[in-house]
């Protein structure tokens, strides 16, 4: 048993290394209220209404509501079969699609874009054209949020699938149930937690989305624009006031859906302990 004079010697040599974690932890934590209370001070609440009032930014609003509810739903009928694939089956080249499954995480987003815009100059992609207008269009800004949104929402999925107990699942197979039925009556209900934390990263990654559709939809009035390019076209012509407002008007958004993901991933942790 430890005494109490080794006890405090040993805890008076763990203080500078906690110490300095705290300093590296807090610098950074520092350096983020910094960027958040420049922009707010940067801005009024005039400035913010006056952006409001603006059609094109009303527009932008609406569309971003849109298209990110759009990439949002694509996403989730992707990320829940291929989380569950990957969760509770093994195959050859598991590791390579596992890779596959990142790669829009890890590539530049105007690479994204411009691997789409090219897809669609293929014989396939002016197939689909001359049937849907794509390019340059609203589907273009939903299919570049998806494709960078659906990956992340693959990685949600999957880990709450790798957290739900496989026994729950053979127990309703061993009762009679097809793969099926298990699927949607136990597996499904218990992951909803998982789910919704899929959807909200899905949803606020599609938000924030701008290289992608810079190149692959482009930033037209009243038309393509969403509220990333709204800040991008309001740089442009100078009006920093209306950029910055926007800037904080997307910053409550993912403060707002980053809260939602802690307390239902926090609610799912303590489900499955």
């Amino acid at each position: 048993m430890e005494t109490e004079g080794g006890l405090s010697s040993r805890v008076s040599s763990d203080l500078p290394f906690l110490a300095s974690l705290w300093i590296i932890g807090g610098v950074y934590i520092v350096l983020i209220l910094s960027l958040l209370i420049a922009d707010a001070s940067y801005s009024t609440p005039s400035h913010f209404l006056q952006a409001l009032q603006s059609k094109e930014i009303r527009y932008a609003i609406k569309l971003s509501l849109i298209s990110c509810t759009m990439a949002t739903i694509l996403s989730l009928w992707v990320a829940i079969p291929v989380g569950y694939l990957m969760s509770r089956y093994d195959f050859h080249g598991k590791i390579f699609v596992d890779a596959i499954l990142d790669i829009p995480i890890v590539l530049p987003p105007l690479v994204i874009g411009l691997s789409l815009l090219i897809l669609f100059q293929t014989p396939i992609g002016r197939a689909i054209e001359s049937k849907v207008t794509i390019t340059y269009g609203i589907p273009a800004v939903i299919l570049a949020q998806f494709m960078v949104a659906c990956a992340f929402a693959v990685r949600a999925a999957r880990v709450s699938f790798d957290q739900l107990d496989p026994r729950q699942e053979q127990v309703a197979l061993t009762l009679g149930c097809s793969r099926n039925q298990a699927f949607w009556l136990v597996v499904l209900p218990e992951v909803r937690h998982g789910v919704l934390t899929a959807a909200t990263l899905a949803w606020s990654r599609s938000l924030g989305e701008f290289g992608p559709i810079l190149i692959f939809a482009g930033a037209t009035r009243m038309r393509t624009e969403v509220l990333p390019t709204t800040v991008f076209l309001e740089l442009s012509i100078g009006n920093i006031e209306a950029a910055v407002a926007v800037s904080l008007l997307m910053v409550f958004a993912a403060i707002t859906v980053l809260i939602i993901v802690r307390i239902y991933a926090l609610k799912g942790a303590i489900k499955y302990h």
